[in-house]
């Protein structure tokens, strides 16, 4: 994952986590990434799989940049969820690039998800406005 034009995080470990006509959402583990770019951002969300969502801004080196909420968490996920603990999700919209195995990411229409659309996989995912009935 590249943002501000360098490696936000790196990592040969990750968790898919597929929801009804969505891409994955992709979590990478905190050793993975660039911590001390992130800071907490207000507001939670709610989800009713995972539990209680937290969000974090991420913060150029140099301080002049912001992503509000560009990452999430669930520091505390229901038991089925419990892997994710710690670990962060992003939104690849917000970024320079993402990449799987070398293969470039597009992020999931709509906006609002977070979801991982690679060569590899087909739709149609919800977002897609070509979809209407899946938005």
């Amino acid at each position: 994952v590249e943002v501000f034009g360098q490696v936000l995080a790196a990592t040969e470990r990750s968790l898919w986590v597929l929801e009804t006509f969505h891409p994955p959402t992709v979590y990478l583990p905190p050793d993975a990434l660039r911590q001390q770019w992130l800071q907490p951002a207000p507001g939670r969300s709610f989800c009713e799989w995972k539990g209680v969502a937290h969000y974090w801004d991420l913060v150029a080196p140099d301080g002049r940049r912001r992503l509000p909420r560009a990452l999430w968490s669930y520091p505390q996920p229901t038991a089925p969820f419990a892997d994710l603990a710690g670990w962060f999700a992003l939104y690849p919209a917000l970024m320079d690039g993402c990449w799987v195995d070398g293969a470039p990411v597009e992020p999931q229409g709509g906006g609002f998800y977070g979801g991982w659309v690679l060569p590899w996989l087909q739709g149609p995912f919800k977002g897609d406005p070509a979809h209407p009935e899946l938005i």
